[in-house]
C-alpha cells in the first residue's frame, strides 16, 4: 500500500481477532478480504435482511461496513495494548448499494498518536464490474489504558 508502518509485527492477526469479535459483522455476513498496514477491505453479499424498502442494501449497513473498514485500517497501525473507537465520520452515498457482492476499503490518510484520519470507499460488483456506492471520511481514536477497550 504505502510506507505506513504498523507498531506491532502481529498487526494482521490482531485485526483478524478483533474482527471476529464483532457481532455486527457476523450478522451482515462480512469477511475480511485484505489486511495491509493502514488498509483493510471487507466484503459482504447483499441479502434481504440487509435491504431497505426498494431492495438496495440499507445505507446504515453501508455506513457500518465502511466504519469498520476505516477503523481496522487505523487499528492496523496502533500499538499492541491499544483499542480503536470511531469519534466521527461523514458518508456520501453516491449510488444504490447493490451487486453480487460489495467491498468496503478503508485507508489511513494521516496516522497519529491519538487521532488517525482514514478514508473509505465501498464498491458494488456485478459480473466483475465495480460501481462506486459511497465514500467516507473518518476520525479514529487510539484508546490506551481503558479497561474493556483493548483489542
Amino acid at each position: 500500500m504505502s510506507a505506513l508502518t504498523p507498531k506491532t509485527a502481529n498487526y494482521e492477526q490482531r485485526v483478524r481477532d478483533s474482527f471476529q469479535r464483532q457481532g455486527i459483522m457476523h450478522t451482515i455476513g462480512a469477511t475480511l478480504e485484505t489486511i495491509a498496514p493502514g488498509e483493510v477491505a471487507i466484503r459482504f453479499a447483499p441479502k434481504d435482511a440487509l435491504s431497505q424498502q426498494h431492495g438496495f442494501v440499507h445505507a446504515g449497513v453501508v455506513a457500518t461496513v465502511l466504519d469498520s473498514a476505516c477503523g481496522y485500517a487505523a487499528f492496523s497501525l496502533m500499538p499492541e495494548n491499544a483499542g480503536v473507537l470511531t469519534i466521527e465520520f461523514k458518508i456520501s452515498l453516491l449510488a444504490p448499494a447493490e451487486g453480487d457482492h460489495l467491498v468496503a476499503t478503508g485507508r489511513v490518510r494521516k496516522p497519529g498518536r491519538n487521532i488517525t484520519f482514514a478514508e473509505g470507499e465501498i464498491h458494488g460488483f456485478t459480473d466483475g464490474q465495480a460501481k462506486l456506492v459511497a465514500t467516507m471520511s473518518a476520525s479514529m481514536m487510539t484508546i490506551l489504558g481503558r479497561e474493556g477497550v483493548v483489542d
